[in-house]
């Protein structure tokens, strides 16, 4: 299904697997919530679920699983929602992609004073220099990061922006899933 870079670590590979899914969904998409699992651990303790997933044809590689989960709840903010998330220790990491709008460093300056955020939300949205961005973020429990930026105006593989510290915020609220 991947055509990600085999080089790469298996976070980034985990991400750029999961920008290749939620491209193929399309743009204007909910928020979606994935758990990371151990790809050779998912195999040997839940090889059904592995099958499932179509990891049983594959060969035996190390990597990491990205499992979708439950839908993202629209009636609250995004990191009021992660606040309330725990994991159980299979999970190794978990990732999230999130369609925003961004406005480049030029555009600050523009920016009315006293908005709210609808009122802000509704400035950017009209701004003629704004761009539709996907981000996907993965963390891992060991505090390893990751992310994906594709813009939607240039929605191919190859303008696909990576590194570990493109949406530094986001990967926060992840990594804080985590913590007991």
């Amino acid at each position: 299904m991947s055509n990600t870079p085999m080089a790469a670590s298996p976070l980034t590979r985990a991400v750029l697997e999961i920008d290749e899914y939620a491209s193929g969904l399309g743009w204007d998409q909910p928020a979606r919530l994935f758990a990371l699992v151990d790809t050779t651990r998912l195999r040997t303790q839940e090889p059904a679920l592995a099958q499932q997933l179509g990891l049983g044809d594959e060969p035996e590689t190390t990597g990491l699983t990205p499992i979708e989960q439950d839908e993202i709840p629209t009636d609250k903010a995004l990191d009021e929602f992660l606040g309330t998330i725990a994991w159980p220790d299979a999970v190794a990491g978990c990732a999230l992609t999130v369609e925003r709008l961004m406005l480049p460093p030029s555009a600050e300056a523009q920016v009315p004073d006293n908005l709210g955020e609808a009122q802000l939300a509704k400035w950017v949205a009209g701004h003629p220099e704004r761009q539709e961005v996907r981000m996907t973020v993965a963390v891992l429990r060991d505090g390893s990061r990751d992310s994906a930026l594709r813009l939607r105006e240039k929605d191919t593989p190859t303008e696909v922006l990576t590194g570990p510290d493109l949406v530094p915020g986001l990967a926060e609220a992840l990594a804080a899933t985590f913590e007991d």
